[in-house]
């Protein structure tokens, strides 16, 4: 199973109305309940007068050890926060959030017509995303000598690593993201170097 899987480039927002009811669908990139939380809350407090505000969020591989939560927000079970979540995993994306806000036009669509009008809204939106796929990353932490750190920052430059955190002491601790397909030569370089006492934090 791969560990790349789309995620949204930059947050969207569509809008239905149906029968005088406004849908407005918003997705965001997130990657922890926190920060879909943090989105949510934005949006309250953006639309404070709405009826609802119905959500759901899947954070992972959508085709593995995902974590998905949702919301119906006052609709009745099962006709929101579910078909916004259908909607996100037919599409086979990961690192999501939709929240649906909802504003009553005064005209009831049934329980039927509310799945239908939140799966459309969700639909609507992923449909216009645009998708990227992340690279995956390992983070591992390296001591050297202090005349290492600059030719360091150069090899993390050339292979789309980034320093974490830069610890001073008699000599240097580095936290480094490499991307997974850099390690192998990240341990070529390591084992060429006569300042660096040894990776860890990397699986042989």
């Amino acid at each position: 199973m791969s560990d790349v899987y789309p995620v949204p480039a930059a947050p969207l927002r569509a809008e239905l109305e149906i029968k005088k009811s406004r849908f407005i669908a918003c997705a965001f990139p997130v990657s922890t309940r926190e920060e879909a939380l943090s989105c949510l809350n934005e949006l309250k407090q953006e639309f404070p007068d709405a009826r609802h505000h119905c959500w759901a969020y899947l954070i992972g591989n959508p085709k593995g050890a995902a974590t998905a939560a949702m919301s119906d927000d006052g609709e009745p079970s099962g006709t929101a926060g579910k078909p916004i979540l259908n909607v996100i995993q037919h599409k086979q994306v990961g690192d999501t959030l939709v929240v649906v806000v909802r504003y009553f036009g005064g005209i009831k669509l049934g329980a039927g017509g509310l799945v239908r009008a939140y799966a459309g809204a969700t639909e609507a939106v992923l449909s216009s995303m645009q998708w990227v796929e992340p690279v995956p990353m390992d983070t591992v932490t390296l001591t050297l000598d202090f005349s290492q750190e600059q030719p360091l920052r150069h090899w993390a430059s050339q292979h789309d690593s980034e320093i974490q955190s830069v610890t001073y002491s008699q000599c240097v601790q580095v936290v480094l993201q490499v991307p997974l397909a850099h390690l192998t030569t990240l341990h070529e370089w390591v084992n060429g170097q006569h300042g660096i006492e040894r990776l860890s934090d990397i699986d042989e």
